[in-house]
């Protein structure tokens, strides 16, 4: 009797233990859930705070400098077809701008792209900037990006070109629309500085050379961005209602076999692509970045993809107008009398229809070559190079 009462009581005491070890860890989950709980809410806080402060973060903030970017950051590869073209650049990692100020928007339907370079005591730039974005309705802000490129190794110029347009457009610069790059000084070709002297000459030929390298670099970068490509300058113009206007030209082209579309018969100025087709366009260019201005380029590669050889050159023109289509008024009003080019200085005129005469817009390109050409060249071989 004795022994069992000893037993039972043996029993209720382990019972009890185990009640009192199950308490404590129901109270010991209790305690963590709470400071788990806390720890959430102060996680969501702390997200909810960083959110508001990002909504209303300084412009400033906005900029990236990119060779501070984690080196095994993946990025858009449009930049590795430089690399077939430039030895130099294989052994350079990730290709990509110095520097970005912007949301790198992307998702949009045009992109428009404006380099610029330093002019000494002249710049057109900002009026340029401002006809661009205050020509455009909210709407068409929204589903676009004006991609400003500084083309220049002058850090001064840089600099005074993000504080002009830091304090002039913040408010496109905060909705993404509007975006600052620099081209990093790695990406120039040796040769290109090698050409440069002291003759004329020699530093147009550089000039020009330069020109296209910062085409090519904006176009690319501009490339994944939109669906459409259009090719500015920093000394232009644009109409009222400009926008409006490309847009809906655009959307009621009935054929999608189109080269490219010229909003501006001057140079490279207002030339529409489809950035689809950027790359292959890029390509060509730097096959012969060395030979010809940009424009010259464009008609070139025209007739390599569009003429056959030996083809009556009146044919080919009539081809042209089918596939490289020009709107008409002009758009975009060449402004700039200094010249990128240092010392040189240009003159355009508007193009006016009326009923007694036509004035044609027109730029000089110094030594311009003619559209069609015959010549004969011998069998290529090594020892002829």
């Amino acid at each position: 009797m004795y022994t069992y009462a000893f037993f039972a009581g043996s029993q209720l005491i382990n019972c009890r233990n185990h009640i009192l070890e199950f308490k404590e860890k129901i109270l010991h989950l209790k305690n963590k859930t709470e400071r788990n709980n806390r720890e959430l809410i102060n996680a969501l806080s702390k997200v909810k705070y960083e959110m508001t402060q990002r909504k209303n973060m300084p412009v400033n903030l906005v900029e990236k400098k990119m060779n501070t970017l984690d080196k095994n950051k993946t990025g858009s590869n449009t930049f590795e077809v430089l690399k077939f073209f430039f030895p130099h650049l294989r052994k350079v990692g990730r290709i990509y701008p110095d520097v970005i100020i912007g949301k790198e928007k992307t998702g949009v339907s045009f992109a428009l792209g404006i380099s610029t370079v330093s002019r000494g005591n002249q710049s057109y730039l900002k009026q340029t900037l401002n006809s661009v974005v205050s020509r455009m309705t909210l709407s068409e802000e929204k589903d676009s990006v004006v991609i400003v490129s500084v083309a220049d190794r002058n850090e001064d110029y840089l600099k005074s070109v993000v504080d002009m347009i830091k304090k002039r457009f913040k408010r496109q610069l905060k909705s993404g629309s509007l975006e600052v790059i620099s081209i990093p000084a790695f990406f120039y070709p040796n040769t290109l500085h090698v050409k440069k002297s002291a003759e004329d000459s020699g530093k147009l030929a550089s000039w020009r050379i330069k020109q296209v390298l910062d085409f090519c670099f904006l176009m690319l970068y501009a490339q994944p961005k939109a669906m459409y490509y259009l090719q500015l300058e920093d000394d232009i113009i644009a109409k009222k209602m400009y926008f409006t206007q490309i847009t809906d030209f655009v959307h009621n082209i009935t054929s999608n076999n189109w080269f490219y579309i010229e909003f501006s018969i001057l140079g490279f100025i207002g030339k529409l692509f489809k950035s689809e087709d950027l790359t292959d366009f890029v390509r060509f260019f730097l096959m012969f970045y060395k030979d010809k201005p940009i424009d010259l380029l464009l008609w070139d590669i025209f007739q390599v993809k569009m003429c056959n050889p030996g083809e009556n050159p009146e044919k080919c023109a009539e081809r042209n107008k089918q596939i490289r289509i020009r709107y008409k008024p002009s758009l975009f009003q060449h402004v700039g009398i200094q010249s990128s080019f240092p010392g040189r200085e240009q003159y355009s005129k508007k193009c006016e229809d009326n009923k007694n005469k036509k004035k044609k817009n027109f730029i000089i390109h110094w030594n311009r070559q003619p559209w069609f050409f015959m010549a004969s060249f011998r069998n290529y071989s090594n020892e002829n190079a």
